[in-house]
């Protein structure tokens, strides 16, 4: 990929962008974090489902607040958390690819 791509992916997504080697080559993904230490209360997409940026992937749940957690670049989701999940601040929710 372009590295002028990709700094312009991670500019706008503000999310670290991570190369990864797949079947068809060398690709970019997005890392997806929690901003809040609480649990999953909700999982809104499967995974390998393709999401837009401001799509709501999953639903965190701290102190009874509902905080959704945002795709921030389009592309295919891989979810790392299940609901139910206990879930740091920094903990990776999802990859972007």
């Amino acid at each position: 990929m372009d590295k002028r791509l990709e700094k312009r992916l991670q500019a706008t997504s503000g999310a670290p962008i991570v190369r990864r080697q797949t079947g068809e080559g060398v690709g970019v993904a997005v890392e997806v974090r929690s901003e809040i230490t609480g649990n999953v209360w909700k999982v809104i997409v499967a995974n390998g489902v393709a999401v837009a940026v401001g799509d709501v992937i999953a639903i965190l749940e701290s102190m009874k607040m509902e905080i959704p957690v945002e795709a921030t670049v389009s592309g295919i989701c891989e979810l790392r958390v299940a609901e139910g999940d206990a879930i740091q601040e920094g903990d990776l929710v999802a990859v972007i690819a």
